[in-house]
């Protein structure tokens, strides 16, 4: 009787098995799935910090705006990154706008919920802190490109970032429908350069537009060429 009880246990634990995916994948307890419009605002520099966010389809640009108006682009996320954790650490309101620049789909997770997760479920700690120092490393190369490198190369990385080459993620050889203006944004640079080097990528084979943005992995010469 006891090996029986112990065999159903065990069953029962695999059937509850927590699976990472799925969670992120669907909605339940304490998240939902919303749906944003190109240019729909996710959240907005100011509001309430009470949730982290999953990008399940789509892209997501992060943006803050000084005094005066004018905007810096923080990041632009796709499929698979989370963003608005800075809750996690005791941000009480957002320092950054985050915009859909693409149709996107979010799974919308309570502050809570996220924060139980992280602490029992393993495999998710594990996953999202490979997000966070990702993020981190990112962001450092992000701040040298900017300082060290010509508008080619910030421009051509940025593609190369967008389409997951360089990562542990099967790149995304077609991206989704992404502006120009937003590209500019994102290397610090303006709309006319961006324009400028696209068309040079698309003469050499780097890049072509038909049926979206295809990206060929001969762009890493761009970035790799001294």
């Amino acid at each position: 009787m006891e090996a029986i009880a112990s065999s159903d246990t065990t069953k029962s634990c695999k059937r509850h098995r927590f699976n990472t995916q799925m969670f992120l994948q669907s909605a339940g307890m304490a998240r939902s799935i919303s749906e944003f419009p190109k240019r729909g605002n996710v959240f907005g520099q100011g509001d309430l910090a009470q949730t982290v966010m999953y990008i399940q389809q789509g892209i997501v640009k992060l943006s803050v705006v000084n005094v005066t108006g004018k905007e810096a682009v923080l990041a632009i996320l796709g499929p698979g990154d989370f963003f608005g954790e800075g809750c996690l650490a005791g941000e009480i309101i957002r320092t950054a706008t985050a915009t859909a620049t693409t149709p996107a789909t979010v799974l919308i997770i309570e502050m809570a919920e996220m924060i139980r997760v992280l602490h029992d479920e393993h495999d998710f700690s594990a996953r999202f802190i490979s997000h966070v120092l990702s993020r981190n490393i990112r962001s450092e190369a992000d701040l040298v490109d900017q300082l060290f490198n010509s508008t080619e190369k910030r421009l051509a990385r940025a593609l190369l970032l967008l389409a997951r080459y360089g990562t542990d993620k099967h790149p995304h050889r077609v991206l989704a429908d992404i502006s120009q203006e937003t590209l500019a944004d994102k290397i610090g640079a303006t709309r006319s350069r961006v324009n400028f080097f696209m068309n040079k990528f698309k003469a050499r084979g780097f890049i072509h537009t038909n049926g979206g943005l295809h990206i060929n992995p001969s762009l890493l010469s761009v970035v790799l060429n001294e």
